[in-house]
């Protein structure tokens, strides 16, 4: 399995996640079980099966994390600074022929925010763009053929 690249703002709020549900989370939801268990018949206790149905959704989510955190790299995000692409850093590109640009932060898709859409750094469009920077055309394989995109800005 290949490793998730996470900035490190990523990477230690992934991790402050996993914290709190493995403490707080559980112990929130071991107090809704009791709590929905002491309301009598079990098999017709709507808030015991919401609370125990919010318990494997907790639980998926506390193994994502764990999975994830355990094969992520926190990577330096200061390259972006420097007009490279890097994980981590958001990319303004224009495609030729098209006068619109279009931002996208390189990462993973727990890197995402609202203001940009998320490329990952394996994906084609990702691969051609890591290492540029500022005023470099790069081509890649796109499903309908290749495309030629330059990059406009990096940022962090």
């Amino acid at each position: 399995m290949a490793s998730t690249q996470l900035s490190r703002d990523a990477y230690d709020r992934l991790q402050a996640e996993l914290d709190d549900l493995t403490t707080r989370g559980r112990v929130d939801i071991a107090t809704a079980i009791e709590r929905a268990r002491e309301l009598g018949d079990l098999s017709e206790n709507g808030e015991y099966h919401a609370a125990k149905d919010d318990q494997g959704k907790m639980e998926a989510r506390i193994r994502q994390l764990q999975t994830m955190l355990k094969g992520a790299e926190a990577v330096d995000t200061t390259s972006a600074s420097s007009g490279t692409v890097a994980a981590g850093s958001v990319v303004t590109i224009r495609y030729e022929g098209d006068d619109d640009t279009e931002r996208y932060l390189i990462g993973s898709i727990e890197e995402r925010r609202d203001d940009v859409s998320v490329i990952s750094p394996g994906s084609p469009l990702g691969q051609a763009l890591v290492g540029r920077s500022t005023g470099d055309v790069v081509e890649y394989e796109a499903p309908g053929g290749m495309l030629k995109v330059e990059v406009v800005a990096v940022d962090v």
